[in-house]
């Protein structure tokens, strides 16, 4: 509806625009027209000694000859005036002041009374001229007009204007036609995309296709994105509250079974006791678990080094006997898109665990990772240390819950199988290997392009 009025509103500017141009330019015909026949006078009268004025018998246009004609010439002298033949009848306006020499003026519409005795109007055109053929002490100025009734031009601009809006409204109206084919045929993938939106509302689809025109592929992948999310946070839920049961279900089977047995007061209490801080050190896990799980889309940028200076100040507090020191190389550029938290227990389960190997040195990587088109670019984390480091056989089984590295040193062997479900759920990729720089281990997180 916009488009159209404004097709319509330019139309109608354009139109006006025209048909005020025109009739200037018919106007400024009209005035050199009349002042081509002003001059041919000029050329062809002739004065007597006396001052008499002699016309040429046959005028520039045969309507000058033909009375009530609309095409009116008129001389006026210092002592009288002359008018062309076809000026008997109508009552012509008065033509004033004699004009200056090369003074020349046009002027209308002007009233008249045509020789039917109805109202009419004309344009004038006047010239002042001097004669003085016979010396300067006869010099005397007279004026020539011309009068042409407006009707003409009246005409003129008449049949432009019938022609101009035919032709704009035509022109109009093919090209409302055209824009509404245009609309539709343009806007149809975006009624593919409603259509598919509501099957995936109800149930109809799991998700958005992927054919759609490029300038759409933002809002389907971002939809995508957003519905994938929910559906792994909903597994998650499930899949969370189904191993808190399952986890409960032997303490609670423990618990039955002794008090089905009878036995002791004091060993019941003992037992109650163990299984009670069991149950809560499973309830806390798969709390704390579900926490650091999936992550929010479009979240905004977090910046990194803030973050690393925070975790880094305790963990130098704790290792402070080991003095370890920790370097950063974070690219100014570099961003963390997702949620504060995760960023923290990303950054302080790699950090905490380069601390706790290394032996003086650790170092902390962070630059903008890989890149796509409309996409916001990815991130490289990189920990490195000055450790034992990690053979490649063992890498697999130091990444599983619950494993440690090394059993004497102090740990639940869950911090980093913890760093594992976080790059998971940042469909990221997290790598183990050598510090070329440090001799110890590398762990190296890479999060791709994000929405």
């Amino acid at each position: 509806m916009a488009a159209s009025i404004g097709l319509v509103a330019f139309l109608m500017l354009a139109g006006v625009a025209l048909d005020r141009s025109f009739a200037e330019t018919a106007q400024n015909n009209l005035r050199q027209r009349l002042k081509s026949y002003a001059m041919a006078y000029a050329d062809n009268i002739d004065f007597g000694r006396d001052g008499s004025l002699y016309t040429p018998e046959v005028g520039p246009d045969p309507r000058f000859h033909r009375p009530g004609s609309g095409l009116y010439a008129e001389v006026v002298l210092p002592d009288g005036r002359w008018a062309s033949m076809s000026a008997e009848g109508p009552l012509l306006p008065d033509p004033g002041d004699i004009l200056e020499p090369r003074e020349e003026r046009f002027d209308g519409p002007l009233q008249v009374t045509q020789i039917d005795g109805t109202a009419g109007e004309v344009y004038r055109y006047g010239i002042g001229l001097v004669w003085g053929e016979r010396g300067p002490e006869a010099e005397f100025p007279y004026t020539i007009y011309v009068m042409e009734d407006t009707q003409t031009l009246d005409a003129q601009v008449r049949v432009f204007r019938g022609a101009l809006w035919m032709n704009l409204g035509s022109a109009g109206l093919i090209l409302l036609l055209l824009q509404a084919l245009i609309l539709q045929w343009s806007l149809r993938p975006l009624q593919r995309v409603i259509a598919e939106l509501t099957k995936v509302q109800r149930g109809q689809l799991q998700r958005m296709s992927e054919h759609h025109p490029r300038e759409l592929e933002p809002l389907t992948e971002s939809i995508n994105a957003l519905i994938d999310s929910e559906r792994e946070n909903l597994e998650r839920q499930r899949n969370t509250l189904a191993d808190l049961a399952h986890s409960l279900k032997t303490p609670l089977a423990v618990l039955r079974t002794q008090l089905d047995s009878g036995g002791p007061e004091e060993t019941l209490r003992q037992e109650l006791d163990v299984q009670l801080r069991r149950m809560n050190d499973l309830v806390s896990y798969q709390l704390a678990r579900a926490a650091s799980s999936g992550h929010k889309l479009f979240s905004a940028p977090v910046p990194i080094e803030s973050t690393a200076e925070e975790i880094v100040r305790g963990l130098e507090k704790v290792y402070a006997r080991k003095g370890v020191l920790c370097e950063f190389d974070i690219a100014p550029d570099a961003r963390f898109y997702g949620e504060a938290g995760d960023l923290q227990e990303l950054l302080g389960n790699l950090l905490e665990n380069a601390f706790k190997w290394a032996n003086r040195r650790v170092v902390l990587t962070a630059r903008p990772g890989p890149t796509a088109p409309n996409r916001r670019a990815g991130l490289l984390l990189a920990v490195d240390d000055d450790g034992p480091g990690i053979a490649p056989e063992d890498v697999a089984k130091v990444l599983q819950r619950g494993v440690r590295g090394d059993e004497r040193v102090q740990g639940h062997g869950i911090g980093l199988s913890i760093v594992q479900d976080l790059v998971r759920d940042y469909r990221g990729e997290l790598q183990v290997t050598r510090s070329q720089e440090l001799g110890g281990a590398r762990f190296e997180v890479t999060l791709p392009p994000g929405l």
